[in-house]
């Protein structure tokens, strides 16, 4: 596993797993990112409602959208500046 960001990609697949009702450890593997990644990409993607498997809804554009909103409002870093 390596520390990294999903793709769309990653979220279509994960929607797809997901849906088909795939268990949330099998999902991780598959993509090869942590099970705490996995529960933080459902609360990003998350529809408010139930899929056909009883679960929280899940949909990969929403969460891309929240995902690229998130990256505008982190902004860019002050370099550090020496105290005199």
């Amino acid at each position: 596993m390596t520390c990294r960001y999903l793709t769309f990609e990653d979220r279509k697949s994960f929607e797809a797993l997901y849906t088909a009702g795939a268990a949330l450890p099998e999902i991780a593997a598959k993509l090869g990112v942590h099970l705490a990644t996995i529960y933080r990409e459902l609360t990003r993607g998350g529809t408010g409602e139930l899929d056909g498997n009883g679960r929280s809804g899940y949909n990969a554009a929403l969460a891309q959208e929240n995902f690229t909103a998130s990256l505008k409002h982190r902004g860019k870093r002050k370099p550090a500046t020496a105290e005199q």
